[in-house]
C-alpha cells in the first residue's frame, strides 16, 4: 500500500495557483484537495496540476439548500461538474443533519447515480451539519449500506459528542472499516481543532486521533490510501494565532504521519 498526502486549498491558497502549487510541491505533498475552481481559473488549475505532477481530490461542500428538491438538483449538478475534472475521487459534504434518514439516503442514491454515470467514486465526509455529523448517527447508514465509503474526519465527532468518544468504540470501529480517505485534523471535546497539535496539553487528543488513523492504515485494503491534513483558518483557528499557524499545523501532521507510516508503505 502507498500513502499519498494532499494539501487543502481551504485557507491556504492565498494568491495565484502557480504560487500555491510551488509551495505544495516544495513541502512534500503529492496532491491537492480543492473545491470546484471558479470558471475562469479551471483551465489554469488543471494545467498546473499536470505541470507540477500533482494528483487531485475534488471536494464538494457548497450545497446547503433547506428545500429538499432544490438541494437534490444542486447537489447532482455540482457532483457532475466536479466529476468532469476527472479527480481521483470526490469528497462530499452530503445531506443536512436535520434531513430525515430517508431524505439523506436519497442524496446518497444521487451520489451513487453520479458515480455510475461518470466512473468517479464519491466518498462522504463525517462532518458537522451533514448526514454523518456524529458517530452514533452514522452507524445506521453504514449498517444499511455496506458499500458506503467515508472520509473520516473524527475531529467533528469529538466536538459533537464533547468527548474523545471513549464510550462509542463500536461506532468508531465501524466507521474505520468504511474509511477510504482521511482528513487529519485533531479535535478535542470542545471543538474540531486544537490550536497546535504539538503542544503537550493536547497529547491525549492527538493520541486518540493517531489511534483512529493507525486503525485505518491497518485495515485499509486498497493500493493507495490518501490523507489530507486539514487544519483550517479562522474561525477554526483561534483569532490570536498568526495565519501561518494553519500551514505549520498541517505540515506538522503530515510529517508526523509520514514518519509514523513509512514502514507501512510497500
Amino acid at each position: 500500500m502507498k500513502i499519498l498526502y494532499f494539501c487543502t486549498t481551504w485557507g491556504q491558497k492565498m494568491s495565484g495557483w502557480q504560487d500555491f502549487f510551488t509551495g505544495v510541491v516544495a513541502n512534500g505533498y503529492q496532491g491537492v484537495e480543492a473545491a470546484l475552481p471558479v470558471e475562469g481559473e479551471r483551465r489554469e488549475f488543471m494545467e498546473g496540476l499536470e505541470q507540477y505532477g500533482l494528483k487531485f481530490i475534488a471536494q464538494h461542500c457548497e450545497t446547503m439548500d433547506t428545500d429538499l428538491q432544490l438541494h437534490q438538483a444542486n447537489y447532482e449538478e455540482r457532483l457532475h461538474k466536479l466529476a468532469a475534472l476527472k479527480p481521483l475521487f470526490i469528497n462530499s459534504h452530503t445531506g443536512r443533519d436535520f434531513f430525515s434518514q430517508e431524505q439523506n439516503c436519497g442524496l446518497l442514491d444521487i451520489a451513487e447515480k453520479v458515480t455510475r454515470a461518470t466512473g468517479i467514486q464519491i466518498v462522504h465526509e463525517t462532518h458537522r451539519g451533514r448526514f454523518a455529523y456524529a458517530a452514533h448517527v452514522t452507524a445506521p447508514f453504514l449498517n444499511q449500506r455496506p458499500e458506503l465509503q467515508l472520509t473520516l474526519d473524527v475531529s467533528h465527532w469529538c466536538a459533537v459528542a464533547e468527548s474523545l468518544l471513549q464510550d462509542q468504540p463500536e461506532a468508531i470501529d465501524l466507521a474505520i472499516k468504511h474509511t477510504a480517505h482521511i482528513h487529519a485534523r485533531v479535535g478535542f471535546p470542545q471543538g474540531p481543532q486544537v490550536a497546535d497539535p504539538s503542544l503537550p496539553e493536547y497529547a491525549e487528543a492527538l493520541a486518540f486521533h493517531l489511534n483512529c488513523w493507525d486503525k485505518v492504515v491497518e485495515n485499509y485494503k486498497g493500493d493507495i490510501l490518501t490523507i489530507t491534513p486539514e487544519f483550517g483558518p479562522i474561525p477554526y483557528m483561534p483569532h490570536q494565532l498568526p495565519q501561518e499557524r494553519q500551514w505549520q499545523n498541517n505540515l506538522y501532521i503530515m510529517n508526523l504521519l509520514k514518519n509514523r507510516y513509512q514502514l507501512k508503505q510497500s
